[in-house]
């Protein structure tokens, strides 16, 4: 299946889907052969740990090599996918008996729940989803946060300072993954000790080496690098705008030459994009709120696992609903929560998954149709594709409501089906 994608990206139409890796060699060529790197020679749009994923292929071909450079970033993100399922079937398979709270100050789920249950389900579920949103699911730096995602959720209730420092690590690359750790604040005992203290410690160290590169002035810089940026057409606040041009001459898709970003404008568009900069943080925090709730109305009944992935995708598709940025490969964004909800055992794993899961590969299949398969017909405002998106974004919607009475429902897990919290007091 990667190598599927990775032909289509380097062969069959690699200027549409690989342009993103074919910049990133770029950014790495002008490192390794002219000492101008990102963020430590100037302001950069991402995290400063997201050179190292781009950097690793330009160590093993030559960074002049464009087909040379995609592939062997093709290989990376299969090699990263297969050991992150590696650690999700481990990590997620039972023992006959209940399993028992760990030695080191986890938390354990304890499922007593019907016995049998097929770990691979999620890896199955990630390989179909990875296939239908197609060469973004690999040829973006989305790609590589999607396993580190994984392997967090999949870790976080034995080995949460383990799971707090690879979402830490995940943010310093895309920043979408720091926000999972809201769900898991709430679910863990020691927080300081095991959540805070971990990611405090990643982040010292990304800014000891940032700064030892004399790049102290560039570290925060994607914060605001694309903070004027307006409503990216795909963007599901853009939503009206995109049906209203298709009958009015008022509402036009325009290139951001800036950032090569295609842009909706029309009446009131560039007072939403500005809204929705305030909106998102309203919004996730409207998402915490709701989700500490629900832990504390619960109490001991709490499905703890079920809780924390349906609170990490609440939080992952708020992150989309709410941005004013549209990009195909956030939708990537969603994997994470369901491969793991998806393998976990018990009756409360792939059988109380199967509508947000099946609501994913339908809106996965529909990304990889607005792009690249029919993206020229959406930024031409034609009828069809446009209606696509609108279709697409409808469903995002959809999902959002969809995952948050999930949520509120996981509260109300009956005793005999709850996946408990333990852990030894401190």
């Amino acid at each position: 299946m990667h190598a599927w994608i990775g032909y289509v990206g380097t062969v069959l139409i690699p200027t549409k889907a690989f342009w993103d890796v074919d910049l990133y060699r770029w950014w790495m060529w002008q490192g390794l052969h002219e000492g101008v790197w990102p963020v430590l020679s100037g302001d950069w749009v991402y995290p400063a740990g997201a050179v190292l994923p781009m950097l690793a292929p330009a160590l093993v071909v030559d960074a002049v090599d464009t087909r040379a450079y995609a592939v062997a970033w093709t290989v990376l993100i299969a090699a990263a996918n297969a050991a992150a399922v590696g650690v999700l079937l481990r990590g997620t398979r039972v023992p006959a008996r209940d399993a028992r709270p760990g030695a080191d100050g986890g938390v354990v789920g304890v499922v007593t729940g019907p016995p049998g249950h097929d770990p691979a389900a999620g890896a199955w579920w990630w390989l179909a989803f990875v296939l239908l949103l197609g060469p973004v699911a690999v040829g973006r730096l989305d790609a590589v946060v999607a396993p580190v995602v994984v392997v967090a959720l999949t870790l976080a209730l034995r080995r949460p300072a383990v799971a707090s420092a690879l979402l830490t690590a995940g943010a310093w690359i895309k920043v979408a993954p720091g926000a999972l750790l809201l769900p898991l604040v709430l679910v863990v005992r020691r927080p300081w000790r095991d959540l805070v203290l971990p990611a405090a410690l990643v982040c010292v160290a990304v800014a000891t080496a940032v700064v030892a590169g004399g790049g102290a002035a560039h570290l925060t810089s994607f914060l605001t690098e694309q903070g004027d940026r307006g409503l990216q057409v795909e963007a599901v606040a853009a939503t009206p705008w995109v049906l209203a041009g298709l009958g009015s001459p008022d509402v036009r898709v325009v290139l951001n030459q800036a950032i090569t970003t295609w842009e909706i404008t029309g009446p009131g568009t560039a007072a939403v994009a500005g809204a929705l900069g305030l909106l998102l943080p309203l919004a996730l925090a409207a998402v915490t709120a709701l989700l500490a709730w629900v832990r504390l109305r619960a109490g001991d009944r709490l499905d703890t696992a079920g809780f924390l992935a349906r609170g990490a995708l609440l939080v992952a598709v708020t992150l989309i609903v709410a941005n004013k940025v549209g990009s195909p490969q956030f939708v990537g964004w969603l994997a994470g929560p369901v491969v793991v909800g998806l393998a976990r055992p018990g009756a409360a794993g792939a059988r109380a998954w199967r509508l947000p899961a099946a609501l994913v590969l339908v809106v996965a299949a529909l990304t990889q149709w607005v792009f690249p398969v029919t993206y020229d017909g959406i930024t031409a405002q034609q009828a069809g594709p446009s209606l696509l998106l609108v279709l697409r974004n409808v469903l995002l919607v959809v999902l959002a409501v969809v995952v948050a009475r999930d949520v509120v429902r996981t509260g109300r897990a009956p005793a005999t089906t709850t996946a408990r919290v333990s852990a030894p007091a401190a």
